[in-house]
């Protein structure tokens, strides 16, 4: 079975496309600020679920299951609280599964389906380094993402690297509400031409709306 898109830790079991570091900064987001329960770790459940995330080889990555979660954050000594990994676990696998949907829209007519698809070659969290649309927006006022993945996926032989900035939002209710920024990178000619095609298409009403609200302003 395959692992899921970025390092957790050393362990080749525990893959998925939050890091290590970024595990830490995903349960002070997200735990619950109630008193800690008695929940122990034993009772965390062991099933790992399948992402919709092609691998370049073959299966789809695998996201941990919430022992793993939690063993990987304990071992690095960030205090998990086992009661945590159930709202934790659900909301990064989800929040991952919206990454690789708007992947999915910039990919949309670009010829992968005439070789099966695209696929992620590979990811990298760089929770501690802004990108420049990010540096921008902090500029403009918007509060800072609070984490950044960098992946590579293959379309048919050709690579693009896409840039994900995750952004906290003003939900509707009562749980967290997300925005992503998520566009290739302008590595190639590729790269700069999607973006450019998707800059005009903003303006003639021709691109995809987004799929999550914009952040609020500090």
């Amino acid at each position: 079975m395959s692992s899921c898109p970025v390092d957790h830790s050393q362990s080749k079991d525990e893959k998925c496309p939050v890091d290590q570091p970024q595990r830490s900064m995903w349960s002070r987001l997200f735990s619950s600020s109630e008193p800690s329960t008695s929940t122990p770790a034993s009772t965390l459940s062991t099933t790992r679920e399948v992402s919709s995330i092609p691998k370049a080889s073959d299966g789809n990555w695998v996201y941990p299951s919430e022992s793993q979660f939690f063993a990987a954050m304990a071992r690095k000594n960030h205090d998990p609280k086992a009661a945590d990994m159930k709202t934790i676990v659900p909301i990064h696998n989800a929040v991952n599964e919206r990454a690789w949907a708007e992947v999915m829209q910039w990919e949309a007519g670009r010829g992968g389906e005439a070789c099966g698809g695209v696929k992620l070659v590979n990811f990298k969290g760089k929770p501690g380094e802004k990108s420049i649309r990010a540096r921008w927006k902090m500029l403009l006022g918007y509060s800072p993402p609070f984490d950044r993945h960098d992946w590579v996926v293959d379309r048919c032989g050709v690579q693009m690297r896409y840039i994900i900035d995750f952004y906290t939002g003003r939900g509707q209710g009562t749980g967290p509400s997300f925005y992503l920024d998520v566009r290739p990178a302008l590595d190639n000619w590729e790269g700069v031409k999607m973006r450019t095609q998707h800059f005009w298409g903003k303006i003639f009403g021709l691109a995809p709306q987004p799929v999550l609200k914009p952040p609020s302003r500090s």
